[in-house]
């Protein structure tokens, strides 16, 4: 049995797919796993919902901050392995509600390490040798890169530069430190911008390709040079696993994609896919309805992940180049509108509105 937090959402929902998947691509039996999700606005049961109703992923709809909820589901579940996606993750809600980012992503991982050190400290023999907890983080704790500087690597000091990468450095912090002052047995992985299937319409991929389906303006920050690391939801699953299996207690693995993309382009790329796949009744090309629009506060311009210590140490490559992933991703969301029409609540629209209605174009 696993725990896996935040397994209701992008990364996480991802995760529960990949974990069932890989185990049958290997012939293993699939190992079961407990989903710890508050099941805030990206938290969508749909997501995992065919592992729920097979009886192979339990939900426990609780938040990480709850010690006393965190403490029942360990007693329950007794799990070997902890993997902690939850968090609060975009940088724009960050900006105008920190509160949460902090309570989620500082005081709710304090309260998890608390209460998965104290479990850890009643296994015996085997059981406490074996158990791990991997802590996801992200590259953005290291604040923002010129064109020129080098890639991101495990030795960059950290710089964040918004209310969400602040908290999130915080929480890499206390899990390092959970491993250096009490052995706790941490794994911690960074990883560059994912996209991939059910992600929620707020980031830029899936906002962009929706948006142009509607026939909506596809909104561009500032000149749109601003420069991520891409990289396929499903390449950083198993870079996850691999790390659990292969990697060194205490450590930090990034987990980069080796893609590294104007933003701008990835719009204009995903335009072109749809030309192709999804042609306007008008014929007119979707790059029209690009429009750029005021730049966020404090935005960083340059992210890159050097992935070479995974690769050498754990032995893990991305599958996906940036033009096979984003070409399984816009299909995705092409062939799955149902899952769609379940996110498109009113707290998404109330979201959308109130981050771009006020940005000059």
């Amino acid at each position: 049995m696993i725990l896996i937090t935040g397994g209701a959402g992008f990364i996480g929902g991802n995760f529960v797919h990949h974990w069932f998947e890989r185990a049958a691509a290997q012939g293993l039996p699939a190992e079961p796993v407990v989903v710890f999700d508050k099941l805030t606005y990206a938290g969508n049961p749909a997501t995992i919902a065919t592992y729920l109703r097979s009886g192979q992923a339990t939900l426990v709809h609780s938040d990480i901050a709850d010690r006393d909820a965190v403490r029942q589901a360990l007693a329950t579940h007794r799990p070997r392995l902890i993997v902690h996606f939850a968090a609060e993750s975009h940088v724009d809600r960050s900006i105008h509600g920190p509160g949460e980012f902090v309570h989620t992503n500082m005081v709710g991982t304090f309260s998890l390490l608390e209460e998965a050190r104290a479990y850890w400290g009643g296994l015996d023999g085997e059981a406490k040798s074996a158990f791990r907890f991997l802590h996801v983080s992200t590259d953005e704790v290291y604040g923002s890169l010129s064109d020129t500087d080098a890639a991101f690597s495990e030795t960059t000091p950290y710089a964040p530069n918004s209310p969400y990468s602040a908290s999130k450095a915080g929480s890499d912090h206390l899990v390092r430190a959970y491993h250096h002052t009490y052995g706790f047995p941490t794994l911690t992985t960074n990883c560059s911008n994912n996209y991939g299937p059910y992600h929620f319409p707020e980031k830029l991929i899936p906002l962009m390709i929706l948006n142009a389906l509607d026939g909506k303006p596809l909104p561009v920050y500032g000149d749109g040079l601003n420069i991520r690391d891409w990289l396929f939801v499903r390449d950083h699953c198993e870079a996850i696993c691999q790390v659990i299996e292969k990697g060194t207690c205490g450590e930090t693995y990034n987990v980069g994609g080796i893609n590294e993309i104007r933003n701008i382009d990835v719009v204009t790329t995903i335009c072109r896919k749809l030309d192709v796949l999804r042609p306007r009744a008008d014929g007119t090309k979707y790059e029209s309805l690009i429009t750029y629009v005021t730049d966020r506060p404090g935005h960083d311009r340059r992210y890159a992940i050097d992935p070479t210590k995974i690769q050498r140490e754990i032995g893990w490559q991305p599958a996906e180049t940036f033009e096979s992933g984003i070409d399984k991703t816009v299909r995705w969301y092409l062939e799955n509108t149902e899952w769609i029409d379940t996110v498109r609540s009113g707290a998404y629209r109330d979201w959308i509105a109130k981050n771009y209605s006020g940005r000059a174009v």
